[in-house]
């Protein structure tokens, strides 16, 4: 595959424009529009609707950008790379993590293997995780963190951490003083809830189904960190759990939810990758950092050995 040619292509994509994609690969229009029909008579896609004066991505051209937009932001590290491996520093760790965790237990821990591991390159990356998983089985990552469990085959895991469900309120809210909470007793509230598909869709679904009752008032949002942060402006509630709410300190109050419901959270490794000395000693520190977090918790629980 010609690489100028995706560079054109996502110059053009990311640019808006032939002629601005043309100044940035310094390339004459025709050029650039040459290459970008090669490749798609290479890949047998229509990347671009040609029909109107400005360039318009086809929907084509947007799910390929979407799922290849890694490889071609990463053709750019080539040389960084070669040049590293030229100087003798070809010591990596790659980390895929949920966005859902990514502040709260991937952060610190990946804070404190750079101050001891000053030498290794660290690549972190956030990612959904259901796009998470394909890319660790794909080997892109050396190590992930996410929610378990996880079904795929060429995907190795261990359970790390955790969580119970939490109804997240706003300070003034009547139920805040309240020791736990019951689906019922938040039936007539405005609730938040994210997309389809996402794990914490699920699990507020189920916390209201299982208790037989609907919320009268529910609005969609696409993180759980924004849904927290409209709690914080007094707009409704949301269910999550202290990993999501850390951020919010006490904007917002937490409750237990009755019964419990807990979610668990784990190491995820490409099944066929060897373990190495520098993965371990991410995993070590990562597992250190949530025995003190969990040590200070009521609602999360270690599950780490």
């Amino acid at each position: 595959m010609n690489i100028k040619a995706l560079r054109a292509f996502r110059n053009a994509f990311s640019e808006g424009s032939i002629a601005a994609a043309s100044e940035v690969m310094h390339l004459s229009q025709p050029a650039i529009s040459r290459l970008i029909s090669s490749l798609e008579a290479e890949l047998h896609l229509q990347l671009f609707d040609r029909s109107r004066r400005s360039l318009t991505p086809t929907a084509e051209g947007i799910a390929f950008y979407r799922e290849a937009g890694r490889i071609l932001d990463n053709l750019d590290e080539v040389p960084r790379i070669a040049g590293e491996i030229r100087a003798g520093r070809t010591a990596s760790l790659r980390i895929v993590t949920m966005p859902r965790i990514a502040q709260f237990l991937t952060a610190p821990a990946v804070a404190q293997f750079v101050i001891e591991n000053p030498k290794v390159n660290v690549s972190l990356d956030v990612r959904a995780r259901r796009e998470a998983g394909k890319w660790l089985a794909g080997r892109e990552y050396d190590i992930g963190i996410g929610a378990l469990p996880v079904r795929h085959p060429d995907i190795r895991t261990e359970p790390l951490v955790r969580v119970r469900a939490l109804a997240i309120l706003p300070k003034k809210h009547p139920l805040a003083n309240k020791s736990e909470v019951t689906a019922d007793q938040l039936v007539n509230d405005t609730v938040f809830r994210l997309m389809h598909g996402l794990l914490l869709r699920d699990q507020l679904d189920d916390t209201f189904n299982s208790a037989g009752v609907t919320p009268l008032q529910t609005h969609e949002v696409s993180s759980s960190q924004l849904a927290c942060a409209l709690v914080a402006e007094g707009g409704g509630i949301t269910i999550a759990d202290e990993m999501v709410t850390a951020p919010f300190g006490d904007e917002v109050t937490k409750v237990p939810i009755k019964p419990e419901k807990w979610m668990t959270f784990g190491l995820l490794f490409p099944r066929q990758a060897k373990s190495n000395q520098i993965t371990e000693q991410f995993k070590d520190i990562l597992v250190r950092h949530v025995n003190r977090v969990c040590s200070a918790s009521e609602t999360a629980q270690s599950l780490a050995t």
